[in-house]
């Protein structure tokens, strides 16, 4: 499975933008798409995930508590992409944002740790100027 990420850049506080994560490659054995974000020299922490669901029904979504009402995530099957809708950015926002994805079948690992997730996309900044 390969991921790769696009979509960051520079926004105003207040602003949006909308990360993209393209999915290649056995596609069909991944479980869960997340979405991470860095700003060292903070650990990297789950932004929000979206399961994969089947053809009739939307997969189960989480998100951290920061930015909830905040981002949206979503996917289109047909593309083979799932989406970060981030609304409302603000300065702490700021940090390289990575999509994962998840293909295990039973994991010790609860579903914000990094660990979990096998194949990770190459990271895109996004920087929320105050």
């Amino acid at each position: 499975v390969q991921l790769q990420a696009s979509g960051g850049g520079l926004v105003q506080a207040g602003g949006s933008l909308r990360l993209s994560c393209a999915l290649t490659g056995s596609i069909f054995r991944v479980n869960a798409v997340a979405w991470y974000r860095q700003a060292p020299p903070k650990e990297r922490e789950l932004v929000a995930k979206i399961d994969s669901g089947t053809m009739l029904l939307s997969g189960s979504t989480h998100y951290a508590d920061s930015v909830k009402g905040r981002f949206t995530i979503s996917r289109d099957n047909a593309k083979n992409t799932v989406y970060l809708q981030m609304n409302s950015l603000k300065p702490e926002d700021t940090a390289v944002y990575y999509c994962a994805a998840d293909i295990s079948t039973s994991s010790p690992y609860s579903i914000s740790a990094p660990q979990r997730y096998a194949y990770w996309g190459q990271g895109t900044l996004v920087t929320v100027s105050s």
